[in-house]
């Protein structure tokens, strides 16, 4: 039997699992807001989870911190990397709720292939803002440790096919990646390149599996929109195009956005996912925004999600 706690507020409803800290129903006047799953089953495609102590993938799970080699479970093994952390196959505890607020927590760690002992918090609120998620790693070791986080939910604008969707996020540049197994290979522009999205538009056929950075953040926070033009809502920017919004703090100057792409006979294109990160993909290895949490230290990630 699983473990789940509902969350209503604003005109808002959010069911939080216990497995993975993950979000599995997000609702606005009972419109989706997020790709919701079953209760009680596996989470497909990590959808909501609170991906850590790192953020998408570490190549062939091999990585150096401090001048040891480490070795993590290879769990993507299609791609032989180490995907989303230690994080989501955990039973979080509660610590704390009530109507519209909840508190959980877990440790990760030590284990095969990271030997230190970080613990989790997530503190779900819920208000007529929308819901407003917050995660705080403290490391309880006595030696540092890496660490990064992101959220993994997949976006829903409305009933029109993804295709059809109108995004809009201020970046000024992505990753580009190995088309086999997703690494980073440079850093590029978006400027003139399909993956510009920095004035609305159409996502269209364009697939994207690519983390995006040089983020504006404006009085402290990035957003992102994402539009059904088939659907009126009255969100917070007031009468138009209903959809879903999110916000993210300088904490996470990074940003994977997937179009969840699935061969036939799996479901296509059923959300956008968004993922504010710490640190791009196979951070361990490159160094780049890596968190270096020195023992006794805390780091807190926030991010919200919300109606247009």
């Amino acid at each position: 039997m699983s473990t789940e706690f509902t969350l209503r507020a604003g005109g808002y409803t959010a069911v939080v699992a216990a497995r993975a800290a993950a979000l599995r129903v997000l609702q606005f006047e009972g419109r989706d807001l997020v790709v919701p799953f079953p209760e009680g089953g596996p989470i497909p495609d990590y959808r909501g989870i609170i991906a850590a102590p790192w953020p998408n993938r570490v190549a062939d799970g091999k990585y150096t911190f401090d001048d040891v080699e480490y070795q993590l479970p290879i769990n993507e093994t299609e791609r032989e990397t180490a995907l989303h952390g230690l994080a989501f196959p955990l039973d979080w505890t509660l610590k704390e709720s009530d109507a519209a607020s909840l508190t959980l927590s877990c440790t990760v760690g030590p284990s095969e292939g990271y030997p230190f002992v970080v613990e989790l918090s997530a503190q779900y609120v819920l208000n007529d803002a929308g819901l407003h998620t917050s995660v705080t790693a403290r490391n309880a070791a006595d030696v540092a440790a890496p660490y990064g986080v992101c959220p993994h939910p997949y976006l829903v604008a409305g009933s029109s096919p993804l295709d059809e969707w109108v995004l809009e996020f201020a970046a000024d540049s992505f990753l580009e990646v190995t088309p086999d197994r997703l690494l980073p290979v440079s850093l590029e522009p978006v400027a003139g390149h399909a993956f510009d999205f920095r004035s609305a538009r159409p996502i269209g056929s364009t697939e994207i599996d690519h983390a995006f950075t040089d983020i504006t953040f404006d009085g402290g926070l990035a957003r992102l929109s994402l539009r059904d033009p088939a659907g009126t809502g009255v969100g917070m920017s007031g009468v138009g195009m209903s959809g879903v919004g999110m916000s993210w703090d300088q904490s996470c100057p990074w940003l994977q956005i997937h179009t969840a792409d699935k061969p036939a006979p799996l479901p296509n294109r059923l959300g956008l996912a968004v993922e504010p990160m710490t640190c791009p993909p196979d951070a361990f290895n490159s160094g780049t925004d890596l968190i270096r949490l020195e023992p006794g230290a805390q780091h807190t990630a926030s991010w919200s999600i919300y109606a247009l």
